[in-house]
């Protein structure tokens, strides 16, 4: 099957700024590609290049079979970071605008369909402006998928949602990419992406650091975290010069072990220190993998994210 998007050793500068630098990628059709990175890593001008809002320097970018095309592609659905409704429409309306300027002549149906799906129906007919920031999310998702889309891009879907609201567009994802729909999307959510992609890609200072399944990815980071429950709540957790910085996080413990190899020492060592319940070794997530390469910055976009979401 010819993959949904190929970047051929892509690079793009403004003025003295590299965005994106050499960069490879194939996105297989029908699956759903996590784009991952600090702020200012190259997430958000790659997309554009996939969209043809930017030309490529250098390199080649070929969507959906096609190595050249328009930005108003009716086969690709969009749904930006910066999110832009007109506000004196009403939903209703306005979707159906918006179906229309994709090709579709009776989206009526779709309309109706999609509101109910995304628990909107009650305010088909009020005007933009008197929606919250969540609902108001939810119709623009609804505007970037009417007319059906081959590939569906999301830059930072989940952001600003609550957790019913980010549960109810999870699952409208989910349902599109069992029809078939490509679906790549950018976001800081690195549980969100762990639970929802096939593949996940992370850009970093323009270049491509990581991509690949979420297995492949751990894999190639060492199981070196663990997390221990004393059996005595109000116990400490034993020192030892392979136990590096100790956590605890309610009855768990979290710690790193400065020598993978050696847990069988670090687990004889705790239990003749202390009666312990529960002893885990635990593979890096990709919050930790993700921090571990972006140091500080992917700190502050986490945070940054979070902070945006219980505004």
């Amino acid at each position: 099957m010819t993959p949904a998007i190929e970047l051929f050793d892509v690079t793009k500068s403004f003025r003295s700024q590299v965005a994106v630098d050499s960069l490879s990628l194939t996105v297989p059709t029908g699956s759903i590609y996590g784009f991952i990175g600090p702020n200012g890593s190259g997430k958000t001008t790659t997309l554009r290049m996939i969209l043809r809002i930017y030309q490529p320097d250098s390199g080649r970018v070929v969507v959906l079979g096609q190595p050249q095309g328009a930005v108003a592609d009716d086969r690709v659905g969009y749904l930006p970071e910066e999110r832009g409704l007109y506000k004196r429409m009403k939903v209703f309306d306005l979707l159906d605008y918006y179906a229309k300027l994709k090709g579709v002549r009776n989206a009526k149906p779709m309309i109706h369909e999609w509101l109910e799906k995304m628990g909107a129906t009650p305010w088909a007919n009020r005007k933009i402006d008197a929606l919250s920031k969540g609902m108001a999310q939810k119709v623009q998702f609804i505007s970037a998928v009417i007319h059906q889309p081959q590939l569906l891009i999301l830059d930072e879907p989940f952001s600003g949602l609550d957790p019913v609201n980010m549960e109810v567009l999870r699952e409208a994802v989910l349902e599109l990419r069992k029809a078939g729909i490509t679906i790549v999307f950018s976001t800081h959510d690195m549980e969100m992406a762990e639970q929802m992609c096939d593949y996940i890609f992370m850009i970093y200072r323009g270049k491509k650091v990581l991509n690949g399944t979420l297995d492949e990815i751990q894999s190639a980071y060492p199981a070196d975290r663990v997390r221990v429950r004393l059996a005595d709540p109000q116990a400490s957790l034993p020192t030892h010069s392979l136990i590096l910085d100790p956590e605890r996080r309610g009855r768990l413990f979290e710690f790193r072990m400065a020598d993978p190899s050696r847990g069988s020492e670090v687990l004889r060592h705790l239990v003749q220190s202390e009666n312990v319940e529960y002893y885990e070794v635990v593979r890096p997530s990709l919050h930790d993998i993700f921090v571990q390469i972006a140091g500080p910055e992917a700190r502050q976009a986490i945070l940054s994210n979070k902070n945006e979401s219980a505004a």
